[in-house]
C-alpha cells in the first residue's frame, strides 16, 4: 500500500473503437440482458459497526453461490486434457502490478513471464493462467486506468488472467466528486466479474475479453488444485464480513480431498516489513475457519508488501508455506526490510516469539512466482528479474530461480 498521489499520465485516453484482435479465451456466456457495470451493493456492512471510511461494502455477486468457476469453462478442451494427461498444472502468480506513472517495471516482469511459454510443450510446463494477488490498478481501481495498467502491459501474455481484489482496487478517492463509496471495486467487477466474456471499451485494442469470475471472493476449481480467493477489503491488516467468513468455512470443508488446496488473499498474515506487518486478525480468521472445517491449506499466497518473502508459518499447529509476492511491477521503490535485522544471505530467520520462520526473501528485485502442482506435491519457483535500463535488450531466456520450494500434499 502506498500513500495516495495524484496520477499524471501523459497519454491519450484509450480509443473506445474496437480494433483487430488476436487469440481469445473461451468463457461461459450469459443470457441476454447482462450489464457491464457491477450491480448494486449487498446488505452486509462494516463488521465492526464503525462506518469507517476505510471499509467499503461489497458489490453484489455476478454469479450464483457458491461462487465457483471451473477452469474447464475457460481453457480449451485440448489444454484441459493435457493437464489431466500430464497430471500437472502450472500457473503464474504475483500481485501489486499496477504501474501508476510508468509501467516500465510491470512490462519487464510481464516480458519474463511470457518467456515461460513454449510452442513445443511436451511436458505440460506451459502456465495455464496468471492468478493475480490484487492491486491491479492504482491508486483507486479507476476504470479509466485499466488499459494502461492491465490490458496494455499484458498485451502479449497468452493465457487467461484471474484475480482477487487488493486494497487499491477497492479504494475510492475521497477527493473525486464523481466517485462515491458505491464505486468501490467498480473497475474490478467490470473487468474480472463480468456476466459475459465481452470486450470492454477499456481494453481498446488488446485481445483480451473481460473475465467471468462470479464474485469479488470466489473459488477456482481445477483437476489438481482448489484455489480459494478471499477479498480482504481496504483497511490495513484486512477485514472480512461475516458472510464471507461463513462462505470461507464452507469452501474449506467442501474442497475435494486428495487435491492441493491453495488460499489466496491480498493482505499478508506474515510479513517482516515493519510498515506492512503480518495481520494477526487475518491469521486468527484462517485458524478459526480451518479448525471449524477440519481442513488446512497446503499453500497460502498473499501480496500487498512490494517484495518477496517466503515463510514457514503455523496454522493450528501445522507448518504451512506462506508467501508474500507483491513485487509484480509497482513502479515506486520496493519495500526494503530492515537490513540491520534481516540479511538476504542470512536466512532462514527463526522468530523468537513463535514457531514461524522467514525462509527466504528478496527486497531488491521485481519478480513473480511459478506454481507447479502435481498429484502429490506443489513445486514453487520465484523468478527475480533485473530492472530495465536504458538500451536494455529484450530478454531471450529467464534467469535461474531466485528461490525454490517443495510442498508435499
Amino acid at each position: 500500500m502506498a500513500p495516495r498521489k495524484v496520477k499524471v499520465l501523459q497519454r491519450k485516453a484509450p480509443n473506445i473503437i474496437r480494433g483487430k484482435h488476436g487469440r481469445r479465451f473461451h468463457a461461459p456466456r450469459a443470457a441476454n440482458g447482462f450489464t457491464t457495470d457491477p450491480p448494486g451493493f449487498q446488505t452486509e456492512k462494516d463488521p465492526r459497526g464503525k462506518g469507517s471510511d476505510s471499509w467499503f461494502d461489497l458489490p453484489s455477486p455476478t454469479g450464483a453461490p457458491p461462487y465457483h468457476l471451473d477452469l474447464s469453462s475457460i481453457l480449451s478442451e485440448e489444454v484441459i486434457n493435457k493437464i489431466a494427461d500430464k497430471k500437472r498444472l502450472v500457473f503464474h502468480t504475483v500481485g501489486d502490478t499496477g504501474g501508476v506513472n510508468t509501467t516500465t517495471y510491470q512490462q519487464q516482469v510481464a516480458t519474463y513471464m511470457e518467456l515461460d511459454f513454449n510452442d513445443n510443450d511436451p511436458d505440460g510446463a506451459n502456465p495455464s493462467f496468471f492468478y493475480h494477488l490484487g492491486d491491479v490498478v492504482y491508486y483507486d481501481g479507476e476504470v479509466i486506468n485499466y488499459y494502461w495498467e492491465f490490458y496494455e502491459p499484458y498485451l502479449h501474455y497468452p493465457a487467461p488472467i484471474f484475480a482477487i481484489p487488493g486494497n487499491h482496487d477497492g479504494d475510492v478517492d475521497p477527493n473525486d466528486q464523481f466517485n462515491t463509496p458505491a464505486d468501490s471495486l467498480k473497475g474490478f467487477m467490470r473487468n474480472f466479474c463480468s456476466q459475459a466474456a465481452i470486450h470492454l471499451p477499456e481494453a481498446d485494442d488488446a485481445p483480451r475479453d473481460a473475465m467471468t469470475q462470479p464474485n469479488a471472493y470466489w473459488t477456482l476449481k481445477t483437476q489438481l488444485a482448489t484455489i480459494i480467493g478471499l477479498y480482504t477489503n481496504v483497511p490495513e491488516g484486512g477485514l472480512l464480513g461475516s458472510s464471507q467468513i461463513d462462505w470461507f468455512k464452507q469452501e474449506l470443508a467442501s474442497a475435494p480431498a486428495g487435491r492441493a488446496l491453495i488460499l489466496s488473499l491480498h493482505h499478508p498474515i506474515y510479513s517482516a516489513y515493519g510498515h506492512h506487518p503480518g495481520s494477526q486478525y487475518l491469521k486468527s480468521i484462517i485458524e478459526e475457519a480451518t479448525q471449524a472445517a477440519g481442513r488446512i491449506p497446503d499453500l497460502i499466497l498473499t501480496g500487498h508488501v512490494h517484495d518477496y518473502q517466503r515463510f514457514t508459518g503455523n496454522i493450528n499447529g501445522k507448518a504451512v508455506t506462506t508467501i508474500v509476492a507483491g513485487a509484480g511491477g509497482y513502479n515506486q521503490r520496493l519495500h526494503r526490510l530492515d537490513h540491520r535485522h534481516f540479511d538476504p544471505n542470512g536466512v532462514p530467520y527463526k522468530f523468537h516469539d513463535g514457531p514461524e520462520t522467514l525462509e527466504k526473501f528478496n527486497d531488491f528485485q521485481h519478480g513473480y512466482l511459478i506454481i507447479d502442482v502435481r498429484e502429490d506435491k506443489i513445486l514453487g519457483s520465484y523468478i527475480a528479474v533485473d530492472d530495465p535500463v536504458s538500451g536494455h535488450r529484450v530478454p531471450t531466456r529467464r534467469p535461474q530461480p531466485y528461490d525454490q520450494f517443495r510442498i508435499p500434499i
